[in-house]
């Protein structure tokens, strides 16, 4: 008599992250894998799933969770929207090559008591904190520079990029996905494009990813995706593009010319992916976007204030309605927050992006969907960390039309599975790993707003991270059952 299955979803409606339409059936699971999908016999537990979606769990291509696997293990804000699997390490911030220690940039989870030193070693100590949900990582380009040469702005010793090259490459055989850059921020902006080449030139070998927070984002926006490209295409490695946008108003439609060009590079040989985030302001570090003697006025009367240490009373408020508040300008409001003792430590909510280009990066099938939510749970932070997979499915699936739901599901699953080589996840179907996520696609919604941003989505029921249920009916179970992936590798 065969075994009985752990758990069995009855009469769901599945959707299986290929894009193939739903079909209903029941689907078993035993131990951390799915080990049959259609009629299956009875199991130890029974959930009926009569009416709802039963899918892959959803994949955040583009998170900045490394800290938060060792200091909020439970990852609830992610657990609770779906998300079974982070990619980690965007934006060339990571938290490897490390010397414990070492504190590499204000805030940063590397400052005393870390203990790692390489990919391994913290993977080793994100698994002892039982972590809630899957992480797979990038290796960033702002931390091997500022972890070589500080933050120096100047070009690298050929001893230097050689020493780069090294972390890279050890990085990439202990499982990473490829290299990331952040080339608007500090170091990351000082490197030119060669240095960016050699690094990524190192994931060559392993098959990695190039994966980019552009130069520009903005008014140079079609330059920096040729820069991009480029430095895919002589690396001899894959681009992802991370968070896609044309940013300032003037720029809003220009995200159609950028697609264009990407859909070329892919065409002639240099495969392209990027990702979209589904709001219309972006977030991040304050000081990092401000040159404070040239501020830019049209970009601060968009800016909201989310996490301010010195002046907590900003959190949550509009840059011109905390000027108006103290009788300052716009310009002297901005110089205020930076300067104060803990400036570099602000991170701000702005307003950027035309919904058009959010809508018209969703249909590019090629296109995924990652938070970029900015772990930091103190004052206002942007409702993307809370609700991002929940409001694609809500506002852009059943309210607006933008995609098919199995379209939806398929970008938020096995697409981003099989271009950042999660191996063995993103499908439902017999032998691959139960990461599952079971709701109701009438009432699933993001509920975190710019006001109240910490408020988890409604409509999951649940979510089954590597075959143990890790979040039921608004309850974060405490399963602990998350894992730290390796590129191409099953875990």
């Amino acid at each position: 008599m065969p075994r009985m299955a752990e758990l069995v979803f009855r009469e769901a409606t599945v959707i299986d992250g290929s894009g193939a339409p739903g079909f209903v059936a029941d689907v078993a699971v035993e131990g951390d894998r799915i080990n049959a999908v259609g009629s299956v016999p009875p199991g130890a537990r029974e959930v009926d799933a009569r009416g709802l979606v039963l899918c892959p769990g959803f994949i955040d291509t583009h998170s900045h969770d490394d800290g938060a696997f060792l200091r909020h293990p439970d990852m609830a804000f992610k657990l609770a929207q779906g998300v079974t699997t982070d990619v980690s390490g965007n934006c060339g911030f990571s938290t490897v090559p490390n010397e414990p220690g070492r504190e590499y940039m204000p805030g940063d989870i590397s400052g005393p008591g870390s203990s790692w030193t390489d990919l391994e070693s913290y993977f080793a100590a994100c698994m002892a904190k039982r972590p809630a949900i899957n992480n797979l990582m990038l290796v960033g380009h702002n931390r091997v520079r500022a972890h070589v040469m500080g933050l120096e702005r100047r070009a690298p010793t050929a001893d230097e990029l050689a020493e780069m090259r090294g972390h890279v490459a050890r990085a990439m055989e202990q499982g990473a996905a490829g290299l990331s850059t952040g080339l608007i921020y500090e170091p990351g902006r000082y490197a030119a494009t060669e240095e960016i080449v050699a690094l990524a030139a190192e994931a060559a070998p392993y098959g990695g990813l190039y994966v980019t927070h552009m130069r520009n984002e903005g008014d140079r926006l079609l330059e920096a995706v040729d820069e991009a490209i480029a430095i895919a295409r002589e690396a001899g490695v894959g681009l992802h593009i991370s968070h896609h946008k044309a940013a300032g108003r003037r720029n809003w439609g220009r995200v159609a010319a950028s697609l264009a060009k990407a859909d070329a590079a892919h065409a002639s040989g240099t495969s392209v992916t990027l990702d979209v985030y589904p709001y219309t302001a972006g977030s991040g570090p304050m000081w990092q976007y401000v040159n404070l003697s040239a501020i830019d006025r049209e970009w601060a009367e968009g800016v909201m204030i989310a996490t301010c240490p010195d002046y907590p009373e900003f959190e949550g408020r509009m840059v011109p309605e905390i000027a108006a508040g103290r009788g300052w300008t716009v310009e002297e409001a901005v110089r205020e927050i930076l300067t104060s003792p803990r400036g570099r430590e602000v991170i701000c909510i702005h307003f950027i992006i035309d919904e058009a280009d959010i809508e018209t990066n969703l249909r590019h099938p090629r296109v995924f969907i990652g938070s970029d939510g900015i772990p930091v749970l103190k004052g206002n932070p942007h409702p993307r960390l809370f609700g991002t997979m929940p409001r694609v499915l809500a506002r852009y699936v059943r309210e607006r039309g933008v995609v098919p739901l199995e379209e939806a599901v398929r970008k938020m699953t096995s697409a981003p599975c099989e271009r950042f080589g999660i191996a063995g996840r993103g499908r439902v179907a017999e032998g691959w790993f139960a990461d599952l996520v079971l709701f109701d696609p009438a009432t699933i919604e993001d509920r975190a707003t710019y006001a109240a941003p910490k408020q988890e989505p409604q409509g999951i029921r649940m979510v089954v991270v590597n075959g143990q249920v890790a979040y039921e009916d608004g309850v974060h179970t405490g399963a602990g059952a998350g894992r730290m992936l390796r590129y191409r590798r099953e875990a």
